[in-house]
């Protein structure tokens, strides 16, 4: 869905600038002009008639009327008419911390200053009639249907309707005996008394919320807040219901195990739980949390990303056109099956993160969202109005940011999913179409830094990104929250103290589409070492990425996944055992494993898998459409092909495995240490050093190459650590594991200059063709027996602690750099004394992608 970044070291002023900035017409070089779009007043409810609240003492407004008081705010800040001024503690509005990373970023410096002002006061006046921005998170204890003393109390945000009543089972769907109120904000209300001290509306029971708009018509809605919705399964196209949910204790699940630490690198495995059983049907929350965690603890992985989690009433959307958003998926289960599942994943010490969708909501008008935007002005509705609250592409709505009441709702459903089912953080989807008013349709973006920073960008929609980064981390400082970006803003992945957006990660996105790209349209020769390697090492300075080389983007119908580009019709008819592989299914399985490897080790600190495609999944995903007449076969994975031991793909599965549990017992991809020492043309051959580890790739089809000569950093002894050519993965066994490679000191000491390919030592070789082994560094103090093993799948230690190697490898004049997402491209003619001396050398040799292959250019790339 979008694409990649380029690698750099600390920045040189006037070194890596980008092209020329461009300014508006009429603009000085010193001002730059923002969107006409934004308010120049801060209006309260409607335009007919406007509160002034802001010399309401903030002590004669009491804590729990502050809600109330304010809670159909229509807030849109300008700095020409902003109530606070004053700076948060964490946050400086004036010195900019991001232009110190990127001097490059200078021109726009009344860009950061303007929307780090929008968001300080944004801030502060959320705290002033709030109490604070995680009481403000809290909107689901006020809306919808929540327990007070002896009653129930349902509220609803509808300023445009002119009468309202809750209907449902509990009032036979007439609701003339419940009839609520409406206050000066545009909040309707009713408390529903208890009978015989029990709720008047029982637990898993249907509600829903009818009013009248403007041309005297009522039409039912299900709550907005609603926490769980159903359909009726036995009629076609069926509208879905509200429900009550609020289980007596003994049917509530209770969380029994705590969330397991952070660990220091996702590895993710991204999944759907509808379409993961073997059977073409939709899978439940418990039978994924029984029979799939379980497989993915086994391959590794450490962290569990789950697809269309919140309530979607069309199966097809892949979960991305929410109806319901704080509502479970009511196809899978209900919550306390979700929350059966995370606490499983938790107790196997699995993190889970939702993809969260907050950047559209479905154009559904029945079920969804959409359905209250009924005669109101942009200022009192949940969307823009108009084309600005429309995605053309996506048929979906787009929420207005600037809304008290949308702000509301947004950071309180980030709340609601963390601390009700307990989820480790989220992956925000879709963030180009929220950070431009152009929703990056019909945009190629090259880098100019303009592209990011004009009147192109939706500034509202950057505040509610920084106040939701900074929400979530204030309510769990351990949670992990990855951005979904193809134009790869600068700055979107580091904090917002710094003028940044604040996200932890960004997703990679151009890798998929190099990997595509030469699947598709380049013969095994003509693969360029350099090219996919900058492809990989193309990201910005301090701004983490997550690698990967196919999602479910590459698996929907329509696209193909690696594997199946790779070998197509062959995987149905020659994956068995019981014969020899044909020439295309050996390169299929050889490369398949060396593109999944490459692009873990290289492209990023973080790898993200999509559910099936480790062993090599021979359907696309297909999910039940009027195209193939509702059909469940293609919405389903296939367990027992890589629990087959006659098929093929076992092999592949066996080395993700591996794979995976490389980095656990190195740690290579939270290492700091990057350094690519040889990207050989002619031989088609890559290595390079990540953490405590030295890679070599033989791209090349046909020749091994015996005693090839590598270089790296440390002297000593090295072991093979893992090996694409094991037979354990489907090789050909050629590389010797008890293969003792001592290295040899290279060059004059004192001239760094006759180093080889820049590296101080060198071992040599075995590299057959199409294959990729790494090498770890025997640590010479373990005893034999230790030093006996020879394979990731026995019990590897790393040469050393990885902090303090890192710390080591700081001050090492062949490394040169002091933070993450950096990688080195060594050249034979640049010598480690003169990166010791010279960032501006680290720097020029630093790998730089072609622009058409990366999200953007340098310091505008990922």
């Amino acid at each position: 869905m979008e694409t990649s970044f380029n690698v750099l070291s600390t920045p040189i002023q006037g070194s890596f600038l980008s092209p020329s900035p461009k300014f508006f017409p009429g603009a000085s070089r010193n001002k730059i002009c923002f969107p006409s779009q934004h308010s120049t007043g801060l209006k309260f409810g409607s335009q007919e008639r406007s509160w002034d609240i802001s010399s309401t003492p903030k002590s004669r407004v009491k804590k729990d009327e502050r809600m109330k008081h304010s809670s159909a705010i229509s807030s849109i800040l300008t700095d020409e008419n902003s109530t606070t001024t004053s700076l948060e503690e964490d946050v400086e509005t004036e010195n900019i911390g991001l232009l110190n990373l990127d001097p490059a970023l200078e021109p726009y410096l009344d860009h950061f200053r303007y929307r780090m002002k929008r968001y300080v006061d944004q801030k502060k006046l959320i705290e002033k009639y709030e109490g604070a921005l995680e009481e403000f998170a809290l909107g689901y204890l006020k809306f919808g249907f929540n327990r007070e003393e002896g009653c129930l109390v349902y509220r609803e945000w509808a300023p445009a309707a002119q009468e309202a009543e809750v209907i449902g089972d509990f009032n036979g769907w007439n609701g003339s005996n419940h009839m609520m109120e409406k206050d000066q904000f545009g909040v309707w209300s009713i408390r529903i008394p208890d009978v015989d001290s029990n709720p008047a509306i029982p637990h898993n029971s249907r509600v829903k919320f009818r009013f009248k708009h403007g041309n005297g018509v009522w039409v039912d809605r299900i709550p907005a807040w609603i926490k769980y919705a159903t359909v009726d399964a036995t009629r076609f196209a069926a509208p879905y219901d509200g429900v009550y949910w609020d289980p007596p204790p003994s049917e509530r699940y209770h969380f029994k195990y705590s969330r397991p630490p952070k660990p220091k690198a996702p590895r993710i495995y991204e999944a759907h739980v509808g379409m993961s059983s073997s059977e073409p049907r939709v899978n439940s929350y418990r039978e994924f949390a029984d029979d799939v965690l379980p497989r993915i603890k086994a391959n590794n992985y450490n962290t569990v990303q789950l697809m269309a989690i919140m309530e979607h009433s069309y199966y097809g959307s892949f979960g991305y056109h929410i109806t319901n958003f704080f509502a479970v998926s009511s196809r899978s289960g209900n919550p306390e099956d979700l929350k059966y599942l995370i606490d499983k994943a938790h107790s196997m010490g699995l993190q889970v993160l939702m993809d969260v969708v907050h950047s559209h909501a479905s154009n559904n008008v029945t079920d969804g969202l959409n359905g209250f935007d009924i005669g109101q002005s942009s200022q009192e509705s949940y969307f823009h109005a108009g084309e600005r609250g429309y995605h053309k592409l996506w048929d979906s709505r787009l929420f207005n940011y600037a809304n008290w009441e949308v702000l509301r709702f947004l950071l309180s459903n980030l709340r609601w999913w963390l601390e009700e089912y307990k989820f480790d953080g989220f992956r925000f989807d879709g963030i180009t179409s929220m950070l431009y008013v152009h929703h990056g349709i019909n945009m190629g973006f090259t880098g100019n830094y303009y592209e990011y920073f004009s009147e192109a960008t939706d500034v509202d929609a950057v505040v509610y990104l920084m106040l939701a980064n900074n929400l979530i981390h204030k309510i769990f400082p351990d949670a992990t929250v990855i951005a979904e970006d193809v134009s790869g803003m600068p700055g979107l992945s580091r904090p917002v103290s710094e003028g940044g957006i604040g996200f932890d990660y960004r997703l990679a996105m151009a890798i998929p589409d190099k990997w595509i790209d030469y699947l598709k349209n380049k013969n095994d020769e003509d693969w360029s070492m350099k090219e996919v390697t900058s492809s990989l090492t193309n990201r910005r300075y301090t701004e983490k990425c997550i690698a990967y080389a196919e999602s479910h983007d590459q698996s929907i119908v329509g696209d193909k996944t690696i594997a199946f580009l790779l070998m197509d019709k062959e995987m149905y008819s020659g994956m068995s055992c019981l014969a020899d592989a044909s020439p295309v299914v050996e390169r299929g399985i050889a490369l398949h494993k060396m593109i999944h490897f490459f692009t873990m080790a290289l492209g990023g600190e973080g790898y993200l898998n999509f559910m099936g495609n480790e062993f090599g999944h021979p359907e696309w995903i297909d999910f039940p459409r009027e195209g193939n007449n509702w059909s469940y076969d293609k919405c389903r994975r296939q367990w027992n092909l890589a629990d087959s031991e006659h098929l093929r793909y076992k092999f592949m599965n066996a080395f993700d495995r591996a794979m995976n549990l490389l980095d656990e017992k190195f740690s290579f991809l939270a290492s700091g240490k990057q350094i690519v020492s040889s990207m050989d043309e002619d031989n088609k051959v890559v290595v390079f050093e990540r953490g405590d580890l030295v890679f070599v790739f033989n791209f090349h089809p046909d020749n091994t190459y015996e005693g090839y000569k590598v270089g790296c950093d440390l002297p000593g002894k090295y072991r093979v650590a893992l090996d694409s050519d094991a037979w354990d993965f489907g090789g050909h066994g050629r590389v010797g594991h008890d293969v003792d490679h001592f290295t040899s000191p290279e060059g004059i000491p004192g001239v760094p200059e006759t180093n080889f390919n820049g590296r101080p030592n060198s071992f040599k070789v075995l590299s057959p063709a199409r294959t990729c082994v790494a090498y770890y560094r025997v640590d010479e103090s373990m005893s034999e027996t230790e030093d006996d093993q020879t394979a990731i799948s026995r019990e590897l230690q790393p040469t050393a602690n990885i902090e303090e190697s890192d710390e080591k490898l700081k001050d090492s004049p062949s490394i040169n750099i002091s933070n993450v997402g950096q990688t080195v491209i060594v050249s034979v003619d640049k010598s480690d004394e003169e990166l010791k001396d010279s960032l501006s050398i680290s720097i020029s040799d630093a790998v730089q992608a072609d622009r058409d292959d990366s999200d953007a250019n340098i310091w505008g790339d990922d």
